[in-house]
């Protein structure tokens, strides 16, 4: 059997492939285990608790089993407003979001500036700004100018929060789509928007699809904002109604609050479910262009 060894090149590093002993690849998959483990005792728990009529902190199988948690969390003003009003807030401020972001991200993908690197590098530091840092100054000026308890301005304050990471995603795809394409409508006579929406758009939807679900996730599960900017109870959604389940002196009703979180799990999962074949495609554009 003949062993052909590489030629090393004078100058140049070799990367060597490292390997891991018995020992080290046992403590990776200990750890491994560990982390998820940690991942699916709580997905257990929320499971079995939610039809558990005497449901504890503790993880165990139901006895009795029962849907009387489920009946006692579907009404009108534990779930089914709250689901509403979450709806209307995190899917009006996902397509606000895509919209800004696609319209952002043309220019820095398309034309070169020397601002598009610190521009980029500001939307960076921006996605790592706690959002506890600038509510009080928001909540003033949603005071002054009237947007305090409206839908609208929580609407648009939601979708700000999430733009620049969405900014930066959207940038990232478009930068995938060849620019001959674009060039080739152009020459064809349509105008920029023109190719942003009939080329670019189209051959990026894998991409804007994994925006939509990660924008549309972080605002479902924004707690602070709408507790913070919304004040009436009607207007509240489903993040924030879960305080309907914390009693007086600590006393929580686990069945219900394990029942209600599957529910509430359920928007983010249909989105999923409706995109998945968005997410299955990919940038291939071997065909598209000839040199």
């Amino acid at each position: 059997m003949t062993v052909v060894q590489a030629r090393e090149v004078p100058g140049r590093a070799v990367r060597r492939p490292v390997r891991r002993g018995p020992a080290g690849r046992v403590a990776a998959n200990t750890a491994l285990s560990v982390v998820g483990f940690a991942f699916v005792v709580p997905m257990v728990w929320v499971l079995a608790a939610a039809f558990n009529g005497t449901a504890g902190l503790s993880v165990s199988w139901p006895d009795p089993w029962t849907f009387e948690n489920f009946r006692a969390v579907l009404n009108v003003d534990t779930t089914y407003r709250p689901m509403l009003n979450g709806l209307v807030l995190c899917g009006g401020g996902t397509l606000l979001t895509m919209a800004a972001a696609v319209l952002a991200a043309y220019p820095l993908s398309r034309y070169r500036s020397r601002w598009n690197r610190p521009f980029l590098l500001t939307i960076l530091f921006a996605t790592g700004l706690p959002i506890t840092a600038i509510m009080v100054p928001v909540y003033g000026l949603f005071v002054q100018i009237n947007l305090i308890d409206t839908v609208l301005g929580t609407v648009l304050f939601m979708a700000t929060s999430a733009l620049p990471i969405s900014i930066w995603l959207t940038k990232n795809f478009m930068d995938g789509v060849p620019i001959e394409l674009e060039e080739a409508a152009w020459t064809d006579g349509a105008s920029p928007m023109q190719a942003l929406r009939h080329i670019i758009l189209p051959l990026m939807w894998p991409g804007m699809s994994v925006v939509a679900i990660y924008t549309f996730i972080g605002l479902w599960g924004n707690f602070f904002v709408p507790f913070v900017l919304l004040l009436s109870n009607d207007q509240l959604p489903a993040s924030v109604s879960i305080f309907t389940f914390f009693g007086q002196y600590g006393q929580i009703v686990y069945g219900q609050l394990a029942a209600y979180s599957l529910l509430y799990s359920l928007p983010a999962l249909v989105l999923y479910l409706f995109l998945a074949r968005r997410l299955g495609g990919a940038f291939s554009f071997g065909g598209a262009v000839k040199g």
